[in-house]
């Protein structure tokens, strides 16, 4: 895709669940191998490497296209626990052909005005330990390990990350 084509950044629909799958099926596990055991993400990656319906029509959740193609998603909701000013960086994904152009970064400004502007001043995430550095150069803070728990109780090591918005 040429480096020059800026991405347009919307909101997702409900209809944009075939394309959302299909870059998850891109990103994850070309992105992933590097940092993760083959027989864990044969387990983890039919899990996660799905798009969620609820979270396409949640009104928080972005794509980024160029050419026609989702070539980055993701998004935020608000917390369930705690202050109503914490949010939660929710199934972010790059498409492998698109990493170190700006479209992850420009689609997480997306994702991060949007929550600020809705009063969210605290977003957390539980990163990938091979999104760490990206999310760590768009502001977020090491927490700590965690094993994330997925649907059939596999454990999943995560990154819990923290930013602080409008500071």
């Amino acid at each position: 895709m040429p480096d020059h084509m800026p991405p347009e950044i919307r909101l997702s629909c409900p209809g944009d669940r075939d394309a959302v799958d299909a870059l998850l099926a891109r990103s994850y596990p070309a992105l992933m191998a590097a940092d993760y055991p083959p027989d864990l993400l044969a387990e983890a990656l039919p899990i996660i490497a799905r798009a969620q319906p609820d979270l396409l029509a949640s009104g928080s959740y972005f794509v980024a296209e160029q050419a026609d193609r989702v070539v980055a998603a993701g998004g935020w909701t608000r917390g369930t626990r705690g202050p109503d000013r914490i949010g939660h960086v929710r199934h972010v994904a790059t498409d492998p052909a698109c990493l170190r152009r700006g479209v992850g970064r420009a689609l997480m400004g997306a994702v991060m005005r949007d929550a600020a502007g809705r009063g969210i001043t605290d977003l957390h995430c539980h990163s990938s330990l091979t999104a760490e550095p990206f999310y760590r150069a768009l502001g977020f803070t090491r927490v700590a390990e965690v094993m994330v728990r997925l649907p059939g109780e596999v454990l999943f090591p995560s990154i819990h990350m923290y930013a602080r918005l409008g500071v």
